[in-house]
């Protein structure tokens, strides 16, 4: 964990102000690797999509809270608290569990954003629940939350030749692949409106599918 964070458990975190006790919430959480050497790495889409939907909705991500980046706002009128855990990948449920407790948000509203080997680079694919499909991310996640939430995959497709996948994740996208990074993360932006406005059913029939020949 970054130095920085060690503060993290010092001060209990507050609920902003514009939210009403008895609003509904979404928790929205991109997974990743934190610190600068990663973040262009093909494992950070998640992070990179958190980043995306807070730069077009006004959302500031400057609160350390549970082990994570947070920032509170709205998204299609609806209270959402986007996440970027800072524990490192591979455990990332123990930023997302405390945090989905403290907010009181159920598994139903929880989307977590990642990226996906076995979907081609371009594909974006949301699925009401399920397993963690070998993703270290998911798993720490279903470990604290169970299998009963959404996630978004964003696919990175699988590596060239006999590189280890573990490998491919950690490197950075090619200079060529950004062009359809960026359609990506802005379907995967939509994906989320659509999500927490109208619901997952909506939002799969609507999003699933692939950018890379459209």
């Amino acid at each position: 964990m970054p130095r920085w964070l060690k503060l993290w458990g010092r001060g209990k975190p507050g609920l902003e102000e514009q939210f009403d006790v008895n609003e509904e919430r979404f928790l929205i959480v991109g997974l990743g690797n934190p610190g600068r050497k990663y973040e262009k790495n093909r494992h950070n889409v998640g992070f990179m999509a958190v980043d995306r939907l807070a730069a077009q909705h006004g959302i500031a991500l400057g609160k350390v809270q549970n082990k994570a980046l947070t920032g509170n706002g709205r998204i299609a009128s609806q209270p959402v608290i986007l996440v970027k855990p800072q524990t490192y990948m591979n455990d990332s449920g123990s930023a997302v569990g405390p945090l989905a407790n403290y907010y009181k948000v159920s598994p139903a509203n929880v989307l977590v954003i990642y990226d996906e080997l076995d979907l081609p680079l371009g594909t974006v694919r949301l699925r009401e629940k399920g397993g963690a499909g070998g993703h270290n991310g998911m798993k720490s996640i279903i470990n604290h939350l169970g299998n009963d939430f959404p996630r978004l995959r964003l696919g990175i497709g699988r590596p060239p030749g006999q590189m280890p996948p573990a490998a491919y994740v950690l490197q950075d996208f090619g200079q060529a692949d950004w062009p359809l990074i960026a359609d990506i993360l802005d379907e995967a932006a939509r994906a989320v409106y659509t999500f927490v406005s109208e619901g997952i059913q909506l939002a799969m029939s609507r999003h699933n599918g692939s950018l890379e020949n459209s």
